[in-house]
């Protein structure tokens, strides 16, 4: 089958070939902080809803947890976590387009990021992604220690995963281990500590960006081809739904499994169905993404991807609500 066109390129203005139609970059920064943000995917804000989700799953299961806790302590790592995921996409991606920056400009849907298409040197993009995990850090430091350890810890995925498409065709497990490290954190940073419910919130959480990862690098198959860049797109190729079915429904089950372990010994039983209801729309909205799916079509891959903050948002919501009733 003939595949549909990539993303058109860049605008002559230097703004990103994925970048939404209207993003807030683009319509209200400054020009010179332009190229920064965009290094930061600041212009594409799916990626920090992705990296955040995982954090609220966290913190809104380990709150559901913990009932005779008071929620109002809660309100700032449910803020923190949101900066924090800000930051760190953003030093991530910068580290990853430094790291990445000779195949990006071999490939059509990336070659206009600030790097490849000579916005910003790659001097400078060190000093903007340095100081983006600085202020990060400051804002992880507010946070109970087991947190803070689980932070640190998370930048070796974060340093490895640029690497991974070269050695390995499932890079996409380095994007979830790196991703969903949230899970851990956002619950330590309630309870102090961890457990079996965050450890499969956190698999869970993986399978899912096998899920939406993988639809995303169906976009950018024929180019890593060329190039030699492995990836789950490629090698499930004309087998990616049964694969995809496979991860959507083993996430299903591990965040159900989570809710159960969590909240049967100490939430109400309306707390509890509200968790797993949020669970079982989730996976209803996977469901729809694939029966929506066509790996050959480049746009529609990528809304679908985009679509998953929205699946990941059920989740959060639901947990959120049943920490409260």
């Amino acid at each position: 089958m003939t595949r549909k066109p990539q993303t058109p390129e860049a605008a002559s203005d230097g703004r990103v070939a994925d970048a939404t139609a209207r993003n807030w970059v683009d319509r209200f920064m400054p020009k010179w902080s332009r190229p920064y943000l965009r290094l930061s995917r600041a212009d594409r804000p799916a990626g920090t809803w992705l990296l955040l989700l995982p954090c609220w799953w966290g913190l809104g299961l380990a709150m559901a947890a913990d009932p005779a806790a008071p929620v109002w302590g809660d309100v700032w790592i449910y803020v923190a976590c949101g900066m924090g995921a800000f930051l760190m996409r953003g030093a991530g991606c910068t580290w990853n387009d430094i790291s990445d920056r000779e195949f990006d400009g071999s490939v059509a849907r990336t070659k206009s990021r600030p790097i490849p298409s000579g916005q910003v040197s790659v001097r400078d993009a060190a000093v903007w992604m340095v100081m983006q995990a600085l202020i990060a850090f400051a804002i992880l430091l507010t946070l109970d220690r087991a947190a803070v350890i689980l932070g640190i810890v998370a930048l070796l995925p974060v340093v490895v995963y640029p690497f991974a498409k070269r050695f390995t065709w499932w890079p996409q497990v380095f994007l979830g281990i790196a991703f969903n490290w949230g899970a851990l954190l956002g619950w330590a940073a309630h309870s102090g500590s961890l457990g079996w419910p965050p450890v499969l919130l956190y698999l869970g959480g993986i399978c899912w960006t096998l899920f939406y990862d993988t639809i995303y690098a169906h976009q950018d198959r024929d180019d890593d081809a060329l190039i030699g860049i492995k990836s789950t797109a490629r090698l499930f190729a004309d087998k990616t739904i049964p694969w995809l079915r496979g991860f959507y429904v083993a996430s299903v089950l591990l965040l159900a499994l989570a809710v159960i372990l969590a909240l049967v010994e100490t939430a109400s039983l309306k707390a509890m169905t509200l968790a797993l209801l949020g669970v079982w729309a989730f996976g209803w909205h996977l469901t729809w993404q694939l029966r929506r799916l066509d790996i050959d079509n480049a746009a529609i891959c990528l809304k679908l991807f985009r679509a998953n903050r929205d699946a990941g948002l059920i989740v959060a919501l639901f947990f959120a609500i049943a920490a409260v009733v």
